[in-house]
């Protein structure tokens, strides 16, 4: 087949796996996660129950894949933060901060069923990304450590954690403002004492 049809193929199954999850993830966030049927998934993304089977076994297993393809969006988010930033010092607030939205942002569905559903089973993709952001975090603390920007006192897998917990509190928050005042805070903690 020519690469131009082989293209549009992919595209199509693309364009339709994304219809299919962004539906049951809307089913899921109205009426529970427990309660939304392949059928109920199948009419609101405009395909029949037999395409729909094809992509996916069950609705369990379409939440999952919702919400892996959420978490590599936000681990691209942050790449693509880190990458465009400019020095040490500020690669590393341009991340914690980009990091402390996504928690608000996404705090009201970490506060439903969904939430529930999807994190009591989350596997090994959870994990992955989790390790990948660790490494992330504590190569840039590292970094700003080098610059004379973060205190060289403490080892950066220590600081990793203390500013992931820290920002993690984000997705209790009531604004992006005042996610951005905990990122300000977190950052006071990782400065070089002064003497």
């Amino acid at each position: 087949m020519p690469k131009l049809w082989n293209e549009t193929i992919d595209a199509h199954r693309r364009e339709v796996r994304d219809a299919i999850l962004d539906s049951a993830a809307a089913l899921a966030a109205e009426n529970g996660p427990l309660s939304v049927t392949m059928s109920q998934i199948a009419g609101k993304a405009g395909i029949g129950r037999a395409t729909l089977y094809k992509y996916f076994p069950d609705v369990e297993a379409i939440l999952h894949a919702w919400h892996a393809r959420e978490i590599a969006g936000h681990l691209a988010h942050l790449t693509e933060v880190r990458d465009r930033t400019d020095g040490a010092r500020g690669r590393l607030e341009s991340v914690l901060e980009a990091y402390a939205l996504i928690n608000q942002g996404s705090h009201s569905h970490h506060d439903t069923d969904l939430g529930a559903f999807l994190h009591k089973d989350s596997g090994s993709h959870l994990a992955h990304a989790h390790q990948h952001l660790h490494h992330m975090i504590q190569d840039l603390l590292s970094e700003a450590a080098q610059a004379g920007d973060v205190r060289d006192d403490i080892p950066p897998a220590e600081l990793t954690r203390y500013c992931l917990s820290a920002l993690a509190a984000a997705r209790t928050l009531p604004s992006e403002a005042a996610a951005r005042r905990l990122v300000t805070v977190t950052l006071a903690g990782v400065r070089p004492p002064q003497d």
